[in-house]
């Protein structure tokens, strides 16, 4: 296997797009001196198992190839088998799914798939990589790993309307789910403690725990968020009121909601639940459903290629 790279390729993602588009990009590659070969996943979860075998065969070179939700299987593929490796795992993209949030970080806001994915090839002929932080979600059950964000309340609310009736309709199914999901807006107490200060168990709209900027395709949730300072970026939003909501809402594309007093951004390395049921959590645009324990992040656990 040497050094050549593992494609786990996801062909339903951006609405069948990938599956039309990912065999030239990979010839492009191919062209240009990269050895790759291609594993395709036809359902849900195959591509953390097909990257946790390729891990303990020894691969450390994977290319997500599809949308955020293909990079978080394969980080979760990894981990936590890659954490403290010394060769770290090193994961490239090509960005053909819905969002593509994670890897705006690296190519801009104004950046369509197209843009991203040429980015993306150029990085990756290249072999250009900086490390990045994988942060945590301890839960009752077990642990996830995400690179992109988590977030409880409205937020998750909204994914999963997205996810149960919106999908179909790209990008523009996030904003439809935020405005069906406003009209059952509600503001709800998330106990927590951030690096084991005071218990905050105010009521909150939502609370976002971000590793990188970008969600829902275009929106800057976390315009402060460094993907390798060890730490994640919590934006807490308290009580609003459904028109307060909807004003602030299309701010968050280009990072001015954090203006509104409602809102409020810090940086934790540790943050602790006090939550005794299950919630909806978003998680680098999945939905799940777990207790929440506690987050924390594995500094500069991985390379991504960009």
């Amino acid at each position: 296997m040497g050094d050549a790279w593992l494609a786990i390729v996801n062909p339903a993602a951006g609405g069948g797009r990938c599956g039309k588009q990912f065999p030239a990009a990979l010839q492009r590659l191919r062209d240009g001196g990269v050895t790759i070969d291609v594993a395709e996943t036809h359902a849900a979860g195959e591509a953390a198992t097909i990257a946790k075998v390729a891990w303990l065969e020894g691969r450390r070179r994977f290319i997500a190839v599809g949308g955020d939700g293909t990079g978080f299987e394969i980080v979760n593929g990894l981990f936590p088998a890659a954490q403290g490796a010394s060769d770290r795992p090193r994961l490239g993209f090509l960005p053909m799914g819905t969002g593509n949030s994670f890897l705006r970080d690296f190519t801009g806001a104004g950046s369509g798939p197209q843009a991203g994915a040429e980015h993306s090839i150029a990085a990756l002929l290249e072999d250009r990589a900086r490390p990045c932080d994988v942060a945590r979600l301890h839960h009752r059950n077990g642990v996830m790993h995400w690179i992109n964000i988590l977030s409880i309340g409205f937020v998750a609310d909204v994914n999963g309307l997205r996810a149960r009736r919106f999908k179909a309709w790209g990008e523009f199914g996030y904003v439809a789910a935020v405005v069906t999901a406003v009209a059952g807006l509600r503001s709800r107490a998330f106990p927590l403690r951030c690096d084991g200060g005071a218990l905050d168990d105010g009521k909150m709209v939502f609370a976002s725990f971000n590793n990188s900027k970008f969600t829902g395709g275009k929106m800057m949730m976390a315009p402060h968020a460094d993907t390798a300072d060890g730490l994640v970026d919590f934006i807490r939003v308290g009580p609003l009121g459904r028109i307060s909501l909807l004003r602030t809402f299309p701010k968050i594309f280009t990072g001015e909601h954090l203006r509104n007093p409602a809102v409020r951004e810090t940086k934790h390395g540790r943050i602790e639940f006090d939550v005794t049921d299950e919630i909806d959590v978003m998680i680098d645009g999945e939905a799940e459903r777990v207790i929440p324990v506690a987050i924390d992040v594995l500094p500069a656990a991985i390379d991504v290629c960009v």
